[in-house]
């Protein structure tokens, strides 16, 4: 791996730099971590043609050995970087020294061989048997293939764990992809790209990666006709324009947006338990992910009582230097978003919550205080979109039709949490809610065998497992008059 102050893109089987570069900064401390090059139009559409005849000319696509072996390198080379990648990790994305060695670095790696085991044994052919027509025998079988040319773009929060969820899927479907790294934190996307460039047998053009300042190389990717998938996680505004970017020449379009998902504690269950398990979710990763439950419904006479206690939750809330592996929670990622977390929870404020904890800023860094707002009104700004930061708006509810409505009543559909002493009544609730993921008293859906997605405009398709996969083949029928012995 390229141990140089300036990383390389990957483009073509080849490691380069762009004309220009930008920096990428530490948002623990403000330092520089390094330079990332600043791909041009040119490098974009370089990128898209490497991909397009690497499809088209090589055996990639159809050559499943290849593949495994490739696969298996991956993960081999992930796993012997494992510990550069995450002292990157920590620097550039802000995660906590532990958060690392779960969903920021260890479990992502796992998702290239999760994926390496699936293609050993995945059936790409389905035979329908025979059918009788217009006085002939005809038989049918659907032969999966992969869907072509991939425009992957991520977002800064989960760099790991969303390039290998994207890339590691496409590459065992046989697609080629063009990866663009967030601009908050390219440096650990091109060290991807330089691992592979290195120590795997992945052929040129393959897999390239590019880093990109500015919003022009994603408009290449999103609208060039040698794409043939995009797949996008990130904000919802993003995704739509996405949607309408693609639509020009009528690509596949995977998308996971946002959340603003609800966790509901049930008049029975364990609110000690429920409440801490709320304060700690909530600051995962400083709240920088789409599937936390940012809002908590309790009922309405247990309000005041279950307040005090998340309260108490989020004090018990390590803040401080991500390298320390006894933080819990480490900063935002830009001051930017800070100013945004901030203005919006003033606002909310302004429209009559009550801010039990936090509230404001903490220096030096882009750091924010773990953060409770009680007696949220659950149509109010606060409630609706999506914070992405350490935010808890508390909702009371009065039954438990009122808690699913209250629930439901969002544009986003991504996860939910529910907390009951009766399981099966907790099942019952999951089940009203509309979000295509969901917890049952602390239960974790999240691993790389298990489909993730999300209803409404929370996104289209699935991520993970055997679903996502399947999101990068195209399925191809075929049939064939059957001669009968007598006539052969």
């Amino acid at each position: 791996m390229n141990t140089e102050f300036t990383r390389s893109q990957l483009i073509d089987g080849k490691l380069v730099t762009a004309g220009a570069a930008f920096a990428s900064h530490n948002p623990a401390t403000g330092e520089l971590v390094g330079y990332a090059p600043d791909a041009t139009r040119a490098d974009a559409e370089a990128a898209v043609a490497a991909a397009r005849r690497a499809f088209d000319t090589t055996g990639w696509p159809t050559d499943r050995d290849l593949r495994l072996r490739c696969l298996r390198q991956l993960h081999q080379v992930l796993d012997e970087h494992r510990e550069e990648l995450r002292e990157l990790t920590i620097a550039e994305a802000g995660a906590p020294r532990q958060l690392t060695h779960g969903p920021q670095l260890d479990e992502p790696i796992g998702i290239v061989k999760y994926y390496a085991d699936l293609l050993e044994s995945y059936e790409f052919t389905e035979d329908l048997g025979e059918v009788e027509s217009r006085g002939q025998r005809h038989h049918r079988w659907v032969e999966k293939e992969a869907a072509g040319v991939v425009a992957a773009i991520l977002p800064y929060n989960f760099p790991n764990q969303l390039a290998l969820a994207k890339l590691a899927p496409a590459l065992a479907a046989g697609c080629t992809v063009v990866l663009k790294g967030a601009p908050q934190t390219p440096l650990t996307t091109l060290a991807l790209g330089e691992l592979i460039a290195e120590h795997t047998d992945i052929p040129p053009g393959v897999v390239n990666v590019l880093s990109s300042s500015t919003p022009e190389v994603g408009e290449v990717l999103t609208t060039h006709r040698a794409v043939d998938v995009v797949t996008f996680t990130g904000a919802t505004a993003t995704g739509r324009r996405i949607m309408a970017a693609a639509s020009g020449s009528v690509k596949r379009v995977f998308l996971e947006l946002g959340g603003k998902s609800a966790m509901i504690v049930l008049d029975d269950a364990d609110v000690t338990k429920a409440a801490m398990f709320a304060a700690f979710t909530i600051c995962s990763h400083s709240g920088q992910g789409c599937a936390l439950t940012s809002r908590l419904l309790v009922p309405r006479a247990r309000h005041d009582e279950i307040v005090q206690m998340v309260a108490a939750g989020l004090d018990r809330v390590r803040v401080g230097d991500p390298t320390d592996p006894q933080v819990n929670m480490g900063p935002l990622i830009s001051e930017q978003q800070r100013d945004k977390v901030n203005s919006m929870v003033r606002r909310a404020v302004d429209d009559g919550a009550v801010l039990v904890r936090g509230g404001k800023p903490i220096d030096p860094g882009f750091f924010y205080a773990p953060t409770l707002l009680a007696e949220v009104d659950p149509e109010s700004e606060i409630a609706q979109e999506e914070v992405f930061g350490p935010v808890l708006a508390v909702i009371p509810y009065d039954d438990e039709d009122d808690a699913v409505r209250i629930a439901n009543n969002s544009r986003y559909g991504l996860s939910g949490a529910v907390h009951s002493a009766d399981e099966e009544r907790a099942i019952r609730i999951a089940r009203r809610i509309r979000t295509g993921t969901f917890s049952i008293n602390g239960g974790n859906y999240f691993a790389p065998d298990v489909p993730f997605g999300g209803y409404k405009q929370s996104g289209i398709g699935r991520e993970s497992g055997r679903s996502g996969f399947e999101e990068f083949l195209e399925e191809k029928a075929f049939a064939r008059i059957v001669v009968p012995q007598e006539q052969v």
